[in-house]
Parts: C-alpha cells; structure tokens; sequence
C-alpha cells in the first residue's frame, strides 16, 4: 500500500495544474487568523484544489493524522517539521462592553479582575486557563471568576458584547468590535505580544503539485521570504 500511495504522489507530482485535497490541521483561533489571509485567496487561484480544514485545541501529530499541513504557534511547531512564518506577532486583548465597564468600573492591574466577573475558558485537557499577564519584566498568570466557563471563541465574545463580563481574547477576533465601539480594550499596556503563526509540514519525497503549490503561496504571503527548517534537539 504504501508503494502503490508513494506512485500516485508521484503521479500528482508531476500534474501541470495543482488539484487533489489539501488537509490542514489548526487551533481553531489560528486557523481564523489565516483563513482570510491565506487559504481563501489561495482557494481562488487554484480552484481545482480542495482544502479540508480541521480545528482542533490539542496538539496533533499531523502525520500519524493524515495531514499535510499544521498551523501552531511558532514555538509550538515540533523541531523535526519544516516551518513557514506567518503574518507578524500577535497579541491577546481583554475586553467588555462599554455598558459593563460604565457599571463595575476599569480595571487597571491584573489584580482587578479578582473583583470583576470574567469569561472562563476550558482548555482541551480540561483545566481552566489562566490569564497571563506581563509587565517591565514582571508577569503574572490570573485565575479568573465569572458566570460562564466556555471553550469556545465565538461563545466568549457574544458574551462580551451582552455585558456579562470580561474576556481575553485573540485581538484578530475582536478588532472589528473595538473599532467600531462595541468592545473596549483594557489593561493594553498588560498584555504580551505573542509568537506569530507557523505553517509547518514534514519533508516530501514526492511533493503533489497541489503541495508545492501551497508551500509557494505561503512562503509569498507570510513574513518573510522562506520557511527554515527547525533543528533537531
């Protein structure tokens, strides 16, 4: 089986025209942050191709999982994987409504929130998280309270806008809403930049064209000119 597989990726590779199915493995707030950027234009200039995104919180071993592409945190890539950045460093944002903040107040350290209601998430192993803060080289990690414990994104914000509390979320995901009012920004001088985004995949003996068509449109549209690969170690 595997020789008769390692023959068709032969076959593809050699196809003029990138098609076949592409499957791409993300946290579910990496893959919102590319997909604009990335896989939607890419879909657009080759439409033959088929994207199968799958989100998932957990870490995957994208090769025993049958993907050909995984996106993480750029710390987070494993060291035997080839890495493209993407985009520039991000940053998590808390925020809430102006009616929310009008009632119980701004909060101006991290010690704050102990007073306030806040959104609680649900990791993937279970365990809630921590909001880490950090400033002048001091940092500290808050374990929040509120009405609502949520594993989900989308859920989180809704509930922001509703003015039931405050949340921490990705600054892509609510930039929209601080722009336009609905949702305000505090302790901003609180929260870290974080490590941009990284398309990683193994190495290829027989490369698809839909493969290598990717990994060039990637290199293209991320930060900087060429994936590296990490070392091992």
């Amino acid at each position: 089986m595997r020789d008769i597989h390692e023959a068709m990726d032969v076959v593809r590779s050699r196809q003029a025209t990138p098609s076949g199915t592409l499957r791409i493995n993300a946290f579910p707030t990496a893959a919102r942050e590319i997909f604009s950027s990335l896989i939607l234009p890419f879909v657009r200039e080759h439409p033959q191709v088929h994207i199968d995104v799958v989100t998932e919180g957990r870490m995957v071993d994208i090769v025993a999982g049958g993907f050909d592409f995984g996106v993480r945190s750029a710390e987070r890539v494993p060291v035997d994987m080839i890495a493209i950045p993407l985009g520039h460093p991000r940053r998590s944002v808390v925020v809430a409504s102006p009616t929310y903040l009008g009632t119980h107040g701004i909060p101006t350290l991290p010690q704050d929130l102990e007073r306030h209601s806040c959104l609680r998430v649900r990791l993937p192993n279970g365990a809630i998280y921590r909001w880490p803060f950090e400033k002048d080289g001091q940092s500290v990690h808050i374990d929040v309270e509120g009405a609502l414990t949520l594993d989900e994104a989308g859920l989180a914000r809704t509930a922001a806008l509703a003015s039931v509390g405050l949340t921490l979320a990705m600054e892509s995901d609510v930039q929209e809403d601080i722009e336009a009012g609905r949702l305000v920004r505090v302790l901003e001088d609180w929260t870290p930049t974080l490590s941009p985004l990284s398309l990683y995949y193994p190495s290829r003996r027989n490369p698809t064209a839909a493969f290598k068509a990717f990994v060039d449109f990637a290199r293209q549209h991320g930060e900087g000119s060429a994936g590296s690969r990490r070392p091992r170690g």
